[in-house]
């Protein structure tokens, strides 16, 4: 498994992302690249376009040049690694494929990203068919777009851009945020169990709307507790911490604590605290100094559904 796909999806839906504009997409819609989850399928299903696909799929091109579709992430950030999953597409795929990544601030239309200065972050590439194909990205820079291009036509289930978020916080000055949201450039970094479902869960935008879309840990037998640990979207004072169990019915944790972290030096924001199942607990925190870090801790194991870390960024 490649690393870099532990860090989030800066291209999802889920997290705002959109597929802006597309060369073509005559068979299947340049919107599901960016779909969350496995894409799915089922053979000999047609529709007026031919076979069904839950994907993007141009028409046979008979002129030169190639395909491509561009995607405003949902989140900037620096890309650590790209994924091109061209499943169910087995005789119509692309053999080839690169990745371009733009920084255009603002929210341009499709004719200004045409315009801007594309840097290519992964080159023409071999693909298979019904595979997906990982490939590492290097560099610091923060992007806002991504094109992905496919030689000569052809399909393309998905399309993930993992990497770390890098949003603009200055809207914020002199206002509060969530400093746990992983739009606002949040990440979770250690966590002790993710047997169920993955931690950056909790610190996802929306709501969960079951049990997968939270983080749950599996059913401790020994001493001790499970915990995760938030790098804060940058350093703060925390003064309200939502901490939500909803869906989680039979296996939410007894009890939540939350230690602040600034270097070697640790704080306690919430002292070991009841909770009850499928819930959305609120609690002020009354520590005003800042930190970087906060670590979760639930009592024994269980799940949380959300975590938000309201406060300011220290100046």
């Amino acid at each position: 498994m490649s690393p870099f796909i532990t860090l989030p999806d800066l291209a999802s839906r889920t997290l705002g992302g959109s597929v802006v504009a597309a060369s073509d997409e005559s068979f299947a819609e340049k919107e599901s690249l960016i779909r969350p989850g496995r894409p799915g399928f089922q053979a000999e299903t047609f529709g007026n376009k031919g076979q069904v696909y839950d994907g993007w799929e141009t028409r046979r091109r008979r002129s030169p040049g190639h395909d491509w579709a561009l995607v405003r992430l949902g989140i900037p950030g620096v890309i650590r690694g790209v994924v091109i999953d061209t499943a169910w597409f087995k005789g119509n795929y692309p053999p080839h494929a690169s990745v371009e990544a733009a920084s255009v601030e603002g929210h341009p239309s499709p004719a200004e990203l045409e315009a801007a200065t594309w840097v290519e972050i992964v080159p023409r590439a071999e693909l298979k068919g019904d595979a997906e194909h990982h490939f590492a990205v290097t560099g610091s820079r923060r992007f806002t777009h991504v094109r992905l291009n496919i030689f000569p036509d052809g399909g393309v289930a998905r399309l993930r851009v993992h990497g770390e978020a890098r949003p603009d916080l200055s809207v914020y000055d002199g206002l509060s945020l969530d400093l746990a949201a992983l739009a606002n450039g949040a990440l979770v970094t250690a966590c002790s169990n993710e047997f169920y479902s993955a931690p950056d869960n909790v610190i996802s935008p929306g709501l969960a709307r079951h049990q997968a879309e939270g983080w749950e840990t599996a059913r401790r037998r020994g001493e001790g507790n499970d915990w995760l640990v938030i790098r804060l979207a940058g350093r703060g004072v925390l003064r309200l911490a939502e901490i939500d169990t909803t869906n989680l019915l039979f296996n939410a944790p007894g009890a939540v604590s939350l230690t602040g972290l600034d270097g070697e030096r640790e704080v306690e924001l919430l002292p070991k605290t009841r909770l009850q199942p499928d819930t959305s607990h609120r609690f002020r925190l009354d520590h005003r100094d800042p930190v970087t870090h906060v670590r979760v801790d639930i009592y024994p194991d269980g799940g949380l559904a959300r975590v938000r870390l309201h406060g300011q960024l220290a100046t």
